[in-house]
């Protein structure tokens, strides 16, 4: 006999009581543990391989094993990360699956959270513009705007460029992908202010971090002054937060690169990120 509506409407409240009831006795992390246990098992859409087959290549260098994990990794993330389009764009479906597969391929291997302090990814039509206040040394504030392709702010947003995330994922052997360096800044801010110097699990690994990165942090800054040619880019001179989110982007894009010029370096990613992308290429 078929359901009626007020049966089926009962028997669907009962699932959310149940629902509800089961996250109560568990507990959050439990209960979210179960529940993206849930979307593992869901099969990965047809239409989202299709968009990385059209716009990923470099997922082609993964090992079966790390593109399966991918995978299950995009559909927690586009299951749990809200995405908000700006001064009009419209996000659709290609651009929150280009965001999640570079992003997630900062996690394979490792236990995650799935970058917990992320409450909203914010996409742009292009480049967009903020203000800020600088002082000039002499306790005058000035104001001036300047044009950016993204942000990760420690209170829950990453903003990106939609064709900079486009190009990002097009060109997976320039050494420059803007999610990439937007979510590295995210697991530096896990724990606050971005430093240089993500959680690693265990205290005893931060001295040979520190070691390494301040080493080639202010061997690069010298390589500048003296006009020398680097692999990585000048915006790492910066500060040591923007040297490790540059340096993510050239460990993923450019490893072979990294390995031989850098070995200490490509280390110490390899150890931090869990991965080995010199065995992909």
């Amino acid at each position: 006999m078929p359901f009626s509506l007020d049966a089926l409407s009962l028997l669907l409240g009962g699932l959310a009581f149940a629902a509800l009831l089961l996250a109560g006795l568990w507990g959050p992390r439990a209960w979210r543990t179960w529940r993206r246990r849930r979307i593992w098992q869901q099969p990965f859409p047809a239409a989202w391989r299709s968009i990385l087959r059209r716009r990923m290549p470099m997922l082609r260098r993964l090992p079966p094993d790390l593109q399966l994990q991918l995978k299950r990794h995009m559909q927690v993330f586009l299951a749990e990360k809200p995405f908000i389009g700006c001064n009009g764009l419209k996000v659709n479906e290609e651009m929150r699956v280009l965001v999640a597969a570079q992003a997630c391929l900062l996690i394979l291997n490792r236990p995650s959270e799935y970058f917990p302090n992320l409450s909203q990814v914010l996409l742009y039509p292009s480049a967009y513009w903020v203000d800020r206040r600088e002082g000039d040394g002499s306790g005058v504030q000035h104001e001036r705007r300047e044009a950016r392709s993204g942000e990760s702010w420690v209170q829950g947003q990453v903003i990106l460029s939609w064709p900079d995330v486009l190009a990002g994922a097009a060109d997976p052997g320039d050494g420059q992908n803007l999610v990439i360096h937007e979510f590295a800044h995210q697991l530096d801010q896990e724990r606050g202010r971005a430093t240089g110097a993500p959680f690693l699990g265990h205290r005893s690994r931060y001295a040979r971090w520190a070691q390494v990165m301040n080493g080639e942090f202010h061997q690069l800054r010298q390589q500048l002054a003296r006009g020398e040619e680097t692999l990585l880019s000048p915006y790492a001179a910066t500060e040591p937060a923007e040297f490790f989110a540059v340096a993510s982007e050239v460990f993923f894009e450019q490893p072979r690169a990294m390995a031989e010029r850098h070995a200490a370096l490509y280390g110490e990613l390899a150890r931090y990120y869990a991965v080995d992308p010199l065995a992909w290429t």
